[in-house]
Formats: structure tokens, sequence, C-alpha cells
């Protein structure tokens, strides 16, 4: 008996090998499926890292001197890259023009007598003039003018008593990212929503062309179980992920934008496997509801926004309600996914750490994985 169960899951290890290489043949012959691969996985990453930037970087400044005065001067020459363009001198009588027509973002007008107003102990005031229609960067670029008045101003009139005495000497030590740059954090989530998306794309439209095709018909005749050609479909499309997952992890991500990777690759990639087969799942489940690849695409839409814009990779779980947080992590993987990757490539998390999120991932995916497998049986072969 022990040998003749043996026998049997040989047999049923060489048809899921056999299946799994016709899937990886059918991904070569489909040259548009690959494109959106390499697409999805290199340009995409770099234009969503780099284009999609929230960071006050190159501001435009205008600046107004109606002082002439040796303080306005250190003002202006403060104002210094990456954060801020140097400053276009204007006259007072431009600033509604230019920022009507969206060349500065910003215009410092310094009054008459301002540095001998603050010599003689007498206040004065620096209007700082905002565009606010690029909300982010004017609050952030606001932020900074203003510290670099203060700063400079008590730097030249050699007075400390400008800035407010606190009881309480705040030190900020910033961890896993030192200089805020939003960079670090899109390209690897970037990465991530790419996983999701194409490895449910794939799966779903590996089943969907069997269909359109009539090659599962073929299937049907052969000595094979459902099981068997639905695994083949998850592990095909799941490797072709992962390994363009890590090639861009490696080559986009850390060479290419220069992200610094700080735990450990192989843990990720194995955490990935795992919510791949999961995703997956979810892909054949859609496939099996849709007759044609245009009814699967308006099926894996919404699911693949809900899916990532309710992850926490764009915004913080904490941000939602508490009712959509508890949904969230219980109906979909993409959550405790979202929180495995940062811990392990952003904080270096060994597997002790995240250990919750893995058994949280596998559980999910054992729940769509015997779903979808019911869904498969019941729409190829009783149909």
């Amino acid at each position: 008996m022990p040998g003749a169960s043996s026998g049997g899951l040989r047999v049923h290890l060489v048809n899921i090998w056999r299946l799994v290489i016709k899937e990886l043949r059918s991904i070569r012959a489909d040259p548009v499926m690959l494109v959106l691969v390499v697409y999805a996985f290199t340009i995409a990453v770099v234009s969503v890292s780099t284009g999609a930037s929230t960071e006050a970087r190159n501001l435009a400044v205008g600046f107004v001197d109606e002082d002439h005065s040796q303080l306005s001067r250190h003002l202006q020459s403060a104002l210094l890259p990456p954060i801020f363009q140097p400053p276009v001198v204007i006259p007072a009588s431009a600033i509604n023009s230019e920022m009507n027509h969206e060349r500065l973002v910003f215009v410092v007008e310094i009054p008459p007598k301002f540095q001998s107003d603050l010599q003689a102990g007498r206040s004065a005031t620096v209007q700082v003039n905002v565009d606010a229609t690029a909300m982010a960067q004017a609050g952030i670029g606001a932020g900074y003018l203003q510290s670099i008045i203060q700063q400079e101003v008590a730097n030249v009139l050699g007075r400390r008593d400008m800035r407010p005495s606190l009881p309480v000497n705040v030190v900020v030590h910033t961890r896993f990212n030192p200089n805020l740059d939003t960079s670090w954090f899109t390209s690897v989530m970037q990465v991530i929503n790419a996983i999701t998306m194409l490895t449910l794309i794939l799966s779903g439209a590996a089943l969907i062309r069997e269909r359109e095709q009539g090659t599962i018909e073929h299937l049907l005749v052969m000595p094979l179980v459902p099981a068997e050609i639905m695994l083949s479909k998850i592990f095909a499309n799941g490797f072709v992920i992962l390994v363009a997952a890590g090639l861009s992890l490696v080559f986009v991500v850390q060479w290419w934008l220069n992200v610094p990777i700080a735990g450990s690759v192989m843990l990720f990639l194995a955490g990935a496997a795992l919510y791949a087969v999961t995703v997956a799942a979810l892909g054949i489940m859609l496939g099996t509801l849709a007759t044609t690849m245009g009814q699967f695409g308006l099926l894996a839409i919404p699911v693949m926004v809900v899916m990532q814009l309710l992850s926490g990779s764009n915004t913080p779980m904490e941000s939602m309600p508490v009712w959509l947080q508890y949904l969230m992590r219980t109906i979909s993987p993409t959550p405790h996914f979202v929180a495995f990757a940062q811990a392990v490539l952003y904080r270096g998390a060994g597997l002790s750490i995240v250990w919750g999120n893995v058994v949280a991932v596998a559980a999910i995916g054992a729940v769509y994985f015997a779903y979808s497998l019911y869904r498969f049986r019941k729409a190829i072969f009783e149909s």
C-alpha cells in the first residue's frame, strides 16, 4: 500500500510537471503578455518611483527684495537646490502675474527697512505667497521656507533668542529611510502591485485561453485530475512572476533606483511564492465565472483595485475605518503580504517576526484554493 501511494504521488507530480512545461510554452508564445510582464517590473516601477513623488523638490521661488540689505541677500542665497530652484528676482507688481501663470510656487517678499527694523528691536514681517493648488509641495515647502528664514535671520543678527525656547529638546531619529525619500517606498510597493496584478491576470487568462481556443477538451480526454491542471497553471504563472519580481528587486530597485534592501530577498521571494499561489487561485476562480477574456477583465479590474487600494501599500491601514481593516485582513491576502514585505525589505525582519503574516496568507490561500478547485471542477468537468 505505501508503494502504491508513493507511485500515485509520483504520477501526479509528473503530470503537473509536464503541464507546467506546457503552460510555460504558452506564455512564451504570447509576446504581448511577455511585454506586459517586462514593462510592469521595469518601466512601471521606475516611472512610479521617480515620476509620482510628493516630495518638495525643485520648487520655483520668486524673490521680492525691497530692502536690498545684507540680510535679504543672505535669505536669497539660502534657497538652494535640490529643494528650491535658484530664486527669480521679481518686482512686487509681478507677483500676481507670475503666480497666475503658474511660473512660481512661492514668492518671498522682503519689506523695506527689514534689517534695520530687526536690528533696532522692532518687529518685521516677511510675506510668503504660496500657490496651494500644488497642495503637498506647498505645505512642505512653506515649512522649509519658514525654517530657513528663521535660521538665516538668527545667524546674521547673531541672536539665538529668535527661536522659541522649549523646556524639552526633541531629537528626531529617522529610521529605515533617513532622507524621507518616497522612491524607497513607492518602488517596492510597485513591485508588490505588479505581483498582484500580473498573477491575477496571467492565471485567469490561462484558463480563459484554454476555453476560447478549445484546447481544454484535449485535457479532458487525458488521465488528469482537476487539481493537476489547476496547480500547473498556478505554478507556471507564479514562477514567471517570481522570476520577474526577483530580477526587478535586484536590477531595477537596488541597482537602477539605488534603493537599499535591508532584508533577505530570498525570504521575500518565499513569501511572495505563497502569496502568488493565493492570488493565482483567486484569478482561476474569476476565470471560472467568466466565459470570455472581456468578461474576465471586467471582473478582475475592480478586484485588483480594491486589493491594491485597501492593502496598506498606498495609505496606512490604520487610516481606514476599523471595520474595513478587519474585513480586508479577513478576505484579502494583500494587507498581510504588504506588511510582510515592508518588514522584510525595509526593516530586515526575519521569519520569527513575520511568521504571523505568512500564516494569514496561507490560511486565506487555502480557502481560495479549495473554492477555486470546486469552481474549476464544476465549470470545466461538469459542463
